[in-house]
């Protein structure tokens, strides 16, 4: 306390450089409170938390880190098919690799062999910042939107995931900017399936470091002519630290959108302000941290639960003050009467990291820097560590330690939650050199895996089979399950939504519990009653064994309402239908 009227909150690592003085030189009582003393000039009173704040879990499983394959580039985007493939693109164009494609697939079955592994396929323009996700049509096409310049910043770029594992596909990357393109040019651009099925596009710059484009548009254009895109005031005004906004469908409809260390909850036809959010909590040392890129945290949706009553949660961790990261995590549920912002400590010091959804409804964070801010040259402390959030658990006590890693995951890292419950690590990009030029950290081309703690403990993965995979809103389907550990009474199901990795941003990232009954070994399972609790899309099933997921499923979530697998009419797109 300063001068009976500020209070500062923190821990020892916040005061290194701080001594301690006599008593006596505090001598102003506390505003409102005369008996007591808080502080005096330029001086602060001191007063020390004795209980436990932060109950940080040892487990001793804490799963491992794994080398899986050598890769040929460094991904920025990283795409699970539902074909269990590994699509990524990289900044083709910009490059250091010049015979790059800038589009490859990675067979998992193949991992052995290098030289069949690897798919090459091909894009048209520099994908360099471009956004993701996996539309709900028939096909499950991953939609890649904007870039680094030119006409790249307005690239819409489709591709079908086919073949099988141990066999390839031929569909490749379709684009052509005079058939298709956005309406305004977007580099660092967000992407998100809405409630009514359609594309919702926001932010960005022009490109190459330049002027904000502070404004969303619809996929396809909702009337089919004109412009339909709509400036957004406050992305213009905390440019540029709101590029790759992190967007969620709420159970109203709604859309929540979080910007910089502001948030909000847009209307879902209008798609005007409804709700300002307070402010997104920053550190101790500076309220005015961000969350977005370049200062770049990572944000998810926590698990929602049949019958689906209880108030969803957007939880954001890490992010940068500046170039001091942050330590905490901070939570909040926007649709409930006068929302605040929760805070978390988190393990560590973590900018630049991947948060991902894991089966079990816990999330695996690794990969960013201890300091920094994300871009090129801009952190060069990594940080090694993987550190597992349980949100069943009491605030404060929600995080777990797990391994440490040997390759630095800096800029440009991703996480990918695989179909057998590993996670795929990728990526790292710093691009930061030593006086004489040579690099600090090379790109990173060698791919990991996690393996989480419910895979190492020696336990038999449940498996089931299923034959309905394209599932209306509320309808019931039904799976035959193999257990090796426990009974269907101690069965857990999961959908976990496709996503695209980027940034720490895994667009489109949604996990669900459904309702589900068991007679013997045969379940069925309700599916979300409605698209504003599961918006139309893909979604990889698990059933749990006790902690142990199975290998997933993919079913199709609401079909396809805004017929997207009719668009787009042109020659050079390949329609998968509805």
């Amino acid at each position: 306390m300063e001068f009976g009227d500020e209070c500062y909150c923190g821990d020892v690592s916040d005061a290194q450089q701080s001594t301690f003085d006599v008593e006596s030189e505090c001598n102003i009582a506390c505003a409102g409170d005369p008996i007591h003393l808080c502080g005096g000039e330029s001086r602060l009173q001191y007063y020390a938390w004795n209980g436990t704040m932060n109950l940080w879990h040892q487990p001793e499983n804490t799963g491992r880190y794994e080398f899986l394959i050598g890769g040929v580039v460094v991904p920025l985007v990283v795409t699970l098919g539902i074909n269990n493939k590994i699509a990524m693109v990289e900044k083709f164009g910009t490059s250091e690799y010049k015979n790059s494609t800038g589009a490859y697939e990675l067979d998992l079955s193949l991992v052995g062999n290098s030289s069949l592994a690897w798919r090459a396929m091909h894009v048209k323009s520099d994908v360099f910042c471009s956004g993701s996700i996996v539309l709900p049509d028939k096909g499950a096409r991953q939609l890649n939107v904007g870039g680094w310049s030119d006409d790249s910043t307005q690239g819409v770029r489709l591709y079908t995931p086919d073949g099988t594992p141990g066999v390839n596909g031929t569909n490749d990357w379709e684009e052509n900017y005079n058939e298709l393109h956005l309406q305004r040019q977007r580099w660092y651009p967000s992407a998100s399936i809405i409630a009514n099925g359609s594309i919702l596009v926001v932010g960005g710059e022009l490109g190459s470091n330049g002027a904000p484009e502070p404004s969303l548009e619809i996929l396809p254009k909702p009337n089919g002519t004109g412009d339909t895109w709509k400036f957004l005031e406050y992305l213009n005004r905390t440019d540029p630290n709101n590029l790759y906004p992190f967007l969620h469908v709420l159970p109203s409809g709604r859309i929540f959108i979080g910007y910089y260390n502001e948030a909000r909850i847009l209307d879902p036809v209008t798609l005007d302000t409804d709700v300002v959010l307070p402010n997104i909590t920053g550190s101790v040392e500076s309220p005015l941290a961000g969350r977005t890129y370049p200062m770049e945290g990572t944000a998810v949706l926590l698990p929602q639960f049949y019958p689906y009553t209880d108030p969803v949660t957007v939880l954001i961790c890490g992010g940068s003050n500046f170039g001091v990261a942050l330590d905490n995590c901070v939570s909040i549920q926007p649709e409930v009467e006068n929302p605040t912002w929760v805070l978390e400590r988190m393990v560590s010091f973590k900018a630049s990291d991947d948060l991902h959804a894991l089966p079990d409804g816990t999330f695996l964070m690794v990969n960013g820097a201890h300091q920094g801010v994300a871009g090129f040259g801009l952190a060069t402390d990594p940080n090694f560590s993987a550190v597992l959030y349980d949100p069943t658990q009491p605030i404060g006590q929600r995080f777990s330690i797990l391994n440490n890693t040997i390759v630095a995951r800096l800029y440009h890292s991703e996480a990918t939650l695989l179909f057998d419950g590993r996670v795929l690590i990728s990526g790292s990009d710093p691009q930061t050199y030593n006086p004489d030029g040579s690099p600090i950290f090379p790109e990173e081309m060698r791919i990991e895996v996690y393996i989480p703690p419910y895979l190492s403990e020696g336990r038999t993965q449940p498996n089931f089979t299923i034959t309905e995979t394209d599932w209306a809103y509320n309808g019931t389907y039904t799976i035959n399950v193999k257990l090796f550990h426990g009974t269907t009474s101690t069965m857990k199901v999961s959908l976990v939504a496709a996503t695209s990795s980027t940034h720490g941003n895994a667009m489109g990232g949604r996990t669900i519990f459904p309702k589900f009954t068991c007679t013997g070994n045969t379940c069925k399972i309700t599916a979300p009653p409605n698209a504003k609790v599961s918006p139309p899309g893909w979604h990889q099933l698990f059933i749990l064994d006790g902690p142990t997921p199975s290998f997933s499923h993919w079913v199709r979530i609401g079909g396809d309402p805004a017929r997207l697998g009719d668009w787009p009419d042109f020659p050079d797109f390949t329609l998968p239908g509805v």
